[in-house]
C-alpha cells in the first residue's frame, strides 16, 4: 500500500536540524502517527532493532514528548523511546519538533532508563530544565501501563491496514 509522505524536522537544542522521510499512518486534529521499517540492524542500549523492526512515531503538538513504538515482525513490543520535545508544530506535510536532549527507554520488563541527561547544557535556562524534568518523572511514572497503552494503540491501527 502506498501511503501519503511527510517529513519530520527535528531541531535540536544546539541549533542543528534533521529531516526525515516517513509515511503517514494516521492524522487528526493535533496528532499525527507515522511508520517506518529498519533497513538495517540498530543497536540502543541493550536493545536490538532487527531489520525490519516497525517504528510507529507518535507526534503531538500538546504534549512534552512524542514517543517510537518499536515492534518485531509479530507485532510485540521491543521497546519504547521517548523524546522530550517542545515546539511540536504538525502541518500539511511536516512535523516540526525540539529535541530537549533528553530521552526514556522503556522495555517490556518494565524499566525505564533515562538517557543522555550529561548532554544537557551547563547554562539551560531553569525554566526549560523544570520542564525537562517534569516531563521524564512524568514518562517513568507506571513504564508497565505505558507499554501497555501503546501495545493496544498500535495493534489497533496496524490491524487497520
Amino acid at each position: 500500500m502506498d501511503r501519503e509522505r511527510i517529513t519530520e524536522v527535528k531541531l535540536t537544542l544546539a541549533g542543528e536540524r534533521k529531516e526525515f522521510d516517513c509515511e503517514l499512518l494516521t492524522r487528526s486534529e493535533g496528532e499525527v502517527v507515522v511508520i517506518y521499517r529498519m533497513p538495517r540492524e540498530v543497536q540502543l542500549e541493550d536493545v536490538l532493532l532487527r531489520e525490519g523492526t516497525l517504528s510507529l512515531g507518535y507526534f503531538w503538538q500538546d504534549r512534552p514528548y512524542n514517543v517510537y513504538h518499536w515492534i518485531d515482525q509479530r507485532q510485540n513490543t521491543v521497546a519504547l523511546y521517548f523524546n522530550i520535545a517542545d515546539n511540536t508544530r504538525i502541518t500539511g506535510q511536516t512535523i516540526e519538533w525540539r529535541d530537549l536532549t533528553v530521552d526514556l527507554l522503556i522495555t517490556p520488563d518494565g524499566r525505564c532508563r533515562v538517557l543522555d541527561e550529561d548532554e544537557l547544557p551547563a547554562d539551560i535556562d531553569p525554566v526549560l530544565l523544570d520542564f525537562i524534568n517534569r516531563a521524564r518523572d512524568d514518562l517513568c511514572r507506571e513504564p508497565l501501563s505505558r507499554l501497555d497503552e501503546y501495545d493496544k494503540l498500535t495493534r489497533s491501527l496496524i490491524t487497520r491496514e
